[in-house]
């Protein structure tokens, strides 16, 4: 056998090894599921000159700087807890990869508001998932910021749902129509505000849902 059919055969012994290896680990359904047991939510507030090192600090303030943050899309999955965050910190390690669905929102503008806000909206029945949902602006104070995001993550679980609404309605009046139906749970939200620092340097706001899979 010639140097480079033998090469070739060693490469294709190893790549068939590495496939039968992978087909067995997911036949035998072994595969990891990153499916949340437990979420926390936090917000937090950073200034530095530095735009990225003001939201470092902002991760800080949120006490999740020490993670490496991986952003998803926005389900509440089944059977989730919503915890507090003392308690979700102690389940994470310094360096873990940890799935997040965040908002931020930054300005360098003296006396500028800004906010980032993440709304929450869970069903009644826990085998069902909810709604997560991100928003961030410039110009709205924490309360409307925060419950405009609120509605967005309810109103997306109610037409899951099929609970009917009027989208014009406002907030209290969807609200109360929810609570009502008997099908959306609890909603809520995190809100962080701030204003634009008065000597110019980047001011960053966060939000953030941190998902727990362990």
């Amino acid at each position: 056998m010639s140097e480079n059919n033998a090469v070739l055969s060693v490469l294709l012994h190893k790549r068939h090894r590495i496939y039968e290896t992978r087909h067995s680990y997911f036949r035998e359904g072994t595969s990891t599921l990153f499916i949340a047991k437990e979420m926390f939510l936090t917000k937090g507030t950073g200034k530095h000159r530095e735009q990225l090192t003001s939201f470092e600090m902002a991760l800080r303030d949120a006490g999740i700087a020490a993670f490496n943050l991986v952003r998803v899309s926005s389900i509440f999955p089944p059977h989730c807890k919503l915890i507090s965050k003392s308690k979700g910190l102690k389940k994470l390690q310094q360096g873990q990869i940890v799935f997040t669905v965040m908002s931020e929102a930054a300005t360098d503008e003296a006396n500028r508001l800004v906010a980032a806000a993440v709304g929450v909206a869970m069903p009644r029945d826990p085998t069902l998932y909810g709604y997560l949902s991100e928003h961030h602006s410039h110009g709205q104070t924490e309360r409307v910021a925060g419950d405009y995001s609120e509605d967005l993550a309810a109103e997306m679980l109610a037409t899951t749902l099929g609970v009917a609404f009027d989208p014009d309605q406002d907030w209290d009046a969807k609200r109360e129509l929810w609570r009502i139906s008997g099908r959306i749970v609890r909603t809520t939200n995190m809100t962080q505000s701030a204003v634009g620092n008065k000597d110019g340097l980047w001011t960053t706001v966060v939000a953030a849902a941190v998902l727990i899979t362990d």
